[in-house]
């Protein structure tokens, strides 16, 4: 690990994708459970600390908590436990250099905190990001095929009233491969109408239709508001062949001349392709998001793979932070190394000016998600 340039060192974050974090305290399972994608610990005998995102936690982790690098995996519960969830979630939150979070609340909300709480605890400013597909779970129960797009639209503007974004999952229920095309009202009654008669036969109310994940997303963009899309890397409930950003290529076609902005999570293993789309679509950004922390001390490889073709005007700070606090830390931590990394070679290869490499870091930090979410009007 190199020491950080200072002015990387010191810069001002926006965290652009994360969630809220667990206020209880956890056991090894379920801190284990937290760390990765994984569904669960494997009972045959692994443990997630045996993983480069684990070796980051010993390593990284361990010293905010009082305790020497690399403490044993047990050392550092033993210690957490002690210390307690909020002393704990403090220290990493109020340490990362992040002004501003935007949360998506629509993953198991009752476990986190709120956006409030969330913002009390991290002493910083804290933002909210609708998940359509929540909004159109929470409606469809109460309406009919023929009124799901009005009392959908409706429940959305009332959600999205000091939102500053929205954010879309159809890469985990259809994958990435949508129709460019506004549906038509006649379509969105009958996709309303098939759901409806899913959900009547037993099955969970879960939205899983081409035709209403485009509805969705095209209800987002008339509201001028930034759309995120989950991308590539996530838990076994994606089939991830179907989440190549490049299967958008048709609705960012059909998108692009409204002016907003799409935002591509994640991305890996597409961050090359989807930094390929954040160079030719003038409306397209991205970020490394979770990878930053799951690959660990690989990450600034990541995202100088990404910076191959991204411009820095594309690209954007985020975690995907969940749950544990660790992984706000953990993501902004190896998010600066990266970027100082990249930046340091850049200089030494006399590709840039130090005043160039200032100007790019602030860029990506936080004044590209400060504009795109039109946070300096908050």
């Amino acid at each position: 690990m190199t020491d950080l340039l200072d002015f990387v060192a010191d810069l001002p974050l926006v965290d652009h994708h994360c969630h809220g974090v667990r206020t209880g305290g956890v056991d090894r399972d379920g801190f284990e459970r937290m760390l990765t994608e994984a569904d669960t610990v494997s009972p045959l005998g692994t443990s997630l600390f045996d993983s480069l995102i684990g070796l980051s936690v010993r390593e990284r982790c361990a010293p905010v908590l009082d305790l020497p690098k690399h403490a044993p995996a047990d050392d550092y519960l033993a210690r957490r436990a002690e210390l307690g969830a909020a002393e704990v979630n403090r220290r990493f939150l109020r340490g990362t250099g992040s002004t501003d979070y935007l949360l998506d609340g629509g993953f198991l909300p009752e476990s986190l905190t709120t956006t409030k709480e969330f913002a009390e605890l991290a002493d910083a400013r804290a933002h909210d990001i609708v998940r359509l597909e929540q909004v159109a779970e929470d409606v469809i129960g109460g309406t009919s095929a023929a009124g799901f797009a009005d009392d959908f639209a409706a429940e959305l503007d009332r959600r999205t009233t000091t939102a500053v974004g929205v954010k879309s999952i159809a890469a985990y229920r259809v994958g990435l491969e949508l129709s460019g095309e506004r549906p038509a009202p006649h379509e969105v009654e009958a996709a309303a109408g098939r759901w409806l008669r899913r959900i009547e036969a037993g099955e969970p109310v879960r939205l899983a239709d081409e035709v209403l994940h485009r509805h969705l997303i095209w209800a987002g963009i008339d509201r001028r508001l930034p759309v995120q899309f989950h991308v590539g890397y996530g838990d076994s409930d994606v089939d991830l062949h179907r989440c190549d950003p490049l299967r958008l290529t048709g609705l960012l076609r059909a998108t692009r001349d409204t002016g907003v902005p799409i935002l591509l999570l994640h991305n890996y293993p597409f961050h090359r392709n989807a930094a390929y789309l954040a160079q030719v679509f003038e409306h397209v950004f991205v970020d490394v998001g979770l990878i930053t922390h799951n690959a660990g001390f690989r990450a600034p490889a990541i995202l100088a793979e990404t910076l191959e073709l991204a411009p820095f005007g594309k690209l954007l700070f985020s975690t995907d932070a969940f749950g544990l606090a660790e992984l706000y830390h953990l993501g902004t931590a190896l998010f600066r190394q990266g970027l100082s990394d990249f930046l340091r070679a850049a200089l030494a290869a006399d590709a840039l000016s130090e005043v160039d490499a200032v100007r790019l870091a602030h860029l990506a930090g936080h004044e590209n998600a400060a504009r795109i979410y039109r946070l300096e009007r908050k």
